[in-house]
This record gives structure tokens, sequence and C-alpha cells, in this order.
């Protein structure tokens, strides 16, 4: 039987702003009544979370993240993240798509989902003094004019800070990652990652997605080299592995059916497939990270 992981919508008590902005030790102390934030959750919005201070650890699909001060981490719609208990400070933005994307142009939107694409790079980023500097300025910023004025300017003044704040991470990512450099082969990838996570369970084979997209299994091995420097299968595998983690998490299904819901007409296939490409064996993975 699945048993839903949590979804945290955006809290509409913050009105129709779409954004807040709360600190990673009150994130900590809070004892919300929805969920719990150390165990797994989904997130609906986007969130930029910067450490200020002490180190701490974040776990993102199910991989855990050491952060430290410096340490930004981007969560995209629908990641599945939770909570550790720490003595870290920190500051978190969180906003909706429409924030960003009603009131942007269509290249400052793309950015925004680049960034927060963890397929197409680590959403851990480590600033430098100076990077970090520049940023918790522009954080302050959007802090006060949101919680301290907070007039019916206020939405759009926060919204460009948010823009410039993305645009300038989109900036300090490029220079380690060539994929942001407009490749011919970025929006191919895109609707080749998105078709993946639509259709993984039922197809694993190249030649599917190939033939979905008119395009030939030697171009879309071309593309996913270019972008993320690895064969299409070994892409539809990450994502597949991606897929099984939540549901042998989200799940009190044996993993019997499990296997048979991800698509192995032999569960023994599915182990042996599992253990190749996650490191451990599905039974290994619930224990580690079942939702108690």
């Amino acid at each position: 039987m699945k048993q839903e992981f949590k979804e945290i919508s955006f809290d509409k008590s913050t009105g129709n702003f779409q954004f807040d902005c709360v600190t990673y030790e009150d994130i900590l102390k809070k004892s919300p009544t929805d969920h719990n934030q150390f165990k797994f959750h989904k997130v609906s919005f986007y969130v930029l979370l910067l450490i200020t201070q002490n180190d701490c650890t974040h776990n993102l699909n199910f991989k855990d993240y050491q952060l430290k001060k410096g340490t930004l981490i981007t969560l995209r719609k629908n990641n599945i993240h939770k909570f550790y208990k720490s003595k870290a400070k920190g500051v978190l933005l969180v906003f909706t798509e429409n924030f960003i994307v009603n009131h942007s142009n269509k290249l400052d939107a793309s950015k925004l989902f680049l960034l927060f694409n963890e397929m197409l790079a680590s959403p851990k980023i480590q600033l430098n003094e100076v990077e970090y500097n520049e940023i918790i300025t522009l954080i302050n910023l959007i802090r006060e004019e949101y919680s301290n004025v907070n007039d019916i300017y206020s939405p759009n003044i926060v919204r460009k800070f948010i823009q410039i704040l993305v645009i300038k991470l989109f900036r300090i990512k490029s220079q380690d990652n060539v994929v942001f450099a407009n490749s011919k082969y970025l929006s191919m990838f895109l609707e080749f990652q998105t078709l993946i996570e639509k259709h993984c369970f039922d197809y694993k084979k190249v030649s599917f997605y190939a033939k979905k997209m008119g395009f030939t299994t030697k171009t879309l091995n071309n593309v996913t080299q270019s972008i993320v420097q690895k064969t299409a299968k070994s892409l539809i595998n990450d994502i597949v592995i991606i897929q099984s983690k939540r549901l042998i998490i989200n799940s009190q299904d044996s993993l019997t059916e499990i296997s048979y819901q991800v698509g192995f007409d032999e569960p023994t296939n599915f182990f042996k497939y599992f253990i190749k490409y996650a490191g451990v064996s599905p039974s290994q993975f619930r224990a580690t990270y079942q939702v108690g």
C-alpha cells in the first residue's frame, strides 16, 4: 500500500506574495502539525538554503550533503528532502513557480529552472568569500524588504532581487559547468529528461525515447554526453533508481511487488539492477531510509 510522501504546499497565510523568508534555526525549532521536518517530505515550491554559521547535514533525494558556512543548496519543486537536527544557522528563501514565471521574461525563467535542476549539476554550491559576501548582501536586502517594509511595492522589489540572485548564482554555477552556456543540446536534454521521468518504469530502452523524440539513439547519446558526460542509457538508469528509491520508501508494498511496479518481470532482476546502480540492495536502502 502506497503511503504518499507528505507534500508541503506553499503557506497561504503569507497572502498572495507567494514568497517567504525563514531562518534555518527557526525551521529546526518548529513543531509543524502537518509534517515532521526531520522525515522525508516533498516540496511543491522552490527553496534556496544558505548556511551562514556552523556545519550541518541535509538530505536531498536520499543523498546526504554536508553543509558549512557559504554552502547553498537548491531544491526544485517535487524534490524529496529532510532536515537533520544541528546548531547550524542560515536562511531559506521559499517561493512558488508563479512568483518568478508570471513576472519574468522567458530567459530569466529558464535560468531558474536550469539552476534548480539537480540532474544537470549538483544542487550544492560552495561559495567563496567574495561570492558569499555578495549573495548574503542580496539576501539581507530581500529579508529587509520582505520583513520590515512589506508595502505595495515590496512584492515587485523582492521579485527583482530574487531574479538578480538567481542570475548571480547561475553565473557562479556556470563557471564550473559548461552545460549552462547555451548548449545546442540543452533543450533536447530537458525534453529527454522529462520523458524519462514520466515513462521510466514502463520503458527503459533508449530506442523508445529516440523514436518518441524523432531522433536516432546516436543523437540522444551525443546529447547526454554533451550535457552530463554520460550515455543516454546511464541517464535512464539514474532516473529509474531515483524513482525506485521514492517508491521503496514511500510504500508498504513488498519489494517483490515494487519490482513489478518498476517494470521488471522477475524480482531478482530488479534486485540485481538496484544493487548495481544504487550500491546497496533494496532491503538495505529501505532499512536505512524507511519513513517511520
